[in-house]
């Protein structure tokens, strides 16, 4: 399962594979079926592999695919456009399109890139352009041509050589563009910053210990909240930190997958977390209420990170993970060190291998996905999930409904330009609001599947000044925006004003 939320259409694109030339959801009427030769004779797959998912009315839209999705990768375009990546053999190569239309079609285009590339990351670049890295057998990288246009040049990372074990651990690297322009770079258990433009290792970071940490050993991972200070200067330095959670020892895709009888072995129970724009950075070990592996990490709207889904043994792969994980953990990144981790309501649905999730602007986290198994099957120990869920965090209590503020759209643009102020209009019950109590925060969407959320982003914005009851429960705030795009790379954000730790609903917003 892949997962997005487009912006401003507020539709979720949830998307699966073509190989098994099947799914629950038929193709429309009128529309044609993909026609398949697999070497016995042409196969007619009618079925949808994606759909656009409205998150208030429900309603389902199918979309045609025709080159393979499965273990691709993705991310948004300036103009809201997602921009997918690889796959599966004939998928592997394509570079795929879809816009923000109600009735836009895929664009897709094999042979676009110069490697394969499954169980690959994409990342955005602080100019909008991207970058894909890794994927099986493909210990490169490359940076994406625009739509049509094939690459024909891979860079070779001795990097993704180095950090490839036995069973691999080190697909879907974690890849974040940094405040300094450089990308943070892990595989398996360790790390380094590349400078995107020579080509260059800048730093090589500290070994995570405790095991590995990507596919199949699949932590989950995120760059925290970047925080702006009101008046920031331009050209002074912006802290990046990263949390990484979770995971496994390096052997158990072995023992979960090759060895028979299959052993489970207990996922990874602790978080690294690392300051990744210091002279001297070190992991600080971190350990959490319980085991996970195969989950999803979520930044709140609020800056804390809500880790949900996934198992407590095993590994990423067919059947080969147990004892899922269902309680959900908010991890409060600005608490003392031993008080940041609070277990929340558990689920009832088992959410493993394949699952995703999503936050949403009324800062509900969708919850959907979950299949171990090779194809769609619902007599297995842990049968494919088709249902989608929303979590609320605890933020929604209803007895906190008066803290939250209602922000004004129409008294506010919604196109931004770095190094400028953001002016919010909100309205609230409090006849003051205090400074001290609010946050204004942009959250970048990201594209999420195997417990990797490419281009997650939480820029929390300086607030400079606030004018209390300009009209009746109506109050102004000036906030200081982000003064380039290696702090949040151009295209739309949700802008979320929170109060006392209650997220309002978000407006899109763009900046370029």
């Amino acid at each position: 399962m892949h997962l997005i939320l487009l912006p401003k259409i507020n539709k979720v694109l949830m998307f699966d594979s073509t190989i098994w030339l099947k799914s629950n959801i038929m193709l429309p009427k009128g529309e044609p079926c993909r026609m398949v030769d697999e070497g016995q004779g042409v196969i007619h797959d009618c079925y949808a592999h994606s759909i656009l998912l409205d998150i208030e009315t429900k309603e389902l839209v199918p979309l045609r695919l025709n080159f393979d999705t499965w273990c691709s990768s993705g991310a948004l375009a300036i103009d809201g456009t997602l921009v997918s990546t690889g796959g599966f053999r004939n998928g592997s190569d394509t570079a795929r399109y879809l816009s923000l239309g109600d009735n836009s079609p895929w664009r897709e285009y094999p042979g676009t890139l110069a490697n394969g590339r499954w169980y690959s990351t994409q990342v955005t670049l602080g100019d909008g352009r991207f970058i894909v890295f890794g994927g099986r057998d493909s210990p490169t990288y490359e940076f994406l041509p625009v739509e049509g246009q094939r690459n024909t040049q891979p860079i070779l990372f001795p990097f993704l050589v180095e950090t490839k074990d036995r069973d691999e651990n080190n697909l879907y690297p974690f890849v974040y563009l940094s405040t300094d322009g450089n990308l943070f770079v892990f595989a398996n258990n360790r790390s380094i910053l590349l400078d995107p433009n020579t080509q260059k290792t800048v730093m090589e970071f500290p070994v995570l210990p405790g095991g590995s940490r990507c596919y199949p050993a699949s932590a989950s991972s995120v760059l925290l909240p970047i925080v702006i200070q009101p008046n920031q200067e331009k050209d002074k330095k912006i802290q990046a930190e990263v949390l990484v959670c979770g995971g496994a020892k390096n052997d158990a895709f072995f023992w979960a997958d090759r060895n028979r009888p299959k052993v489970f072995n207990p996922a990874n129970d602790d978080c690294g977390r690392i300051k990744i724009t210091e002279s001297k950075p070190e992991w600080k070990i971190e350990k959490m209420p319980s085991p996970r592996i195969l989950g999803d990490a979520i930044i709140l709207p609020t800056g804390d990170v809500l880790l949900l889904n996934g198992a407590k043994a095993g590994s990423a792969g067919w059947d080969d993970a147990r004892e899922p994980n269902f309680t959900p953990v908010m991890y409060r990144t600005r608490a003392a060190e031993n008080e940041r981790f609070r277990e929340l309501e558990p689920s009832k649905i088992a959410r493993m291998y394949h699952s995703t999730s999503a936050l949403l602007p009324d800062g509900k986290v969708m919850v959907a996905g979950s299949n171990t198994n090779n194809g769609y099957l619902f007599d297995a120990v842990f049968p494919t999930e088709l249902r989608v869920e929303k979590f609320s965090p605890q933020y929604l209590d209803p007895t906190r409904s008066k803290e939250r503020v209602q922000i004004v759209a129409d008294a506010m643009t919604t196109q931004l330009k770095y190094g400028e102020k953001v002016m919010i209009q909100v309205r609230s019950p409090q006849f003051q609001l205090d400074k001290t109590k609010l946050q204004v925060t942009m959250y970048s969407p990201p594209f999420t599947t195997h417990g990797i959320s490419m281009n997650q982003r939480l820029v929390q914005l300086g607030i400079v000044d606030v004018n209390s009851n300009v009209f009746l429960g109506i109050h102004n705030i000036v906030a200081t925006g982000p003064p380039s795009g290696n702090i949040a790379p151009p295209g739309y954000y949700m802008l979320f004003v929170n109060f006392n730790g209650v997220p309002s609903v978000a407006v899109w917003v763009q900046i370029r």
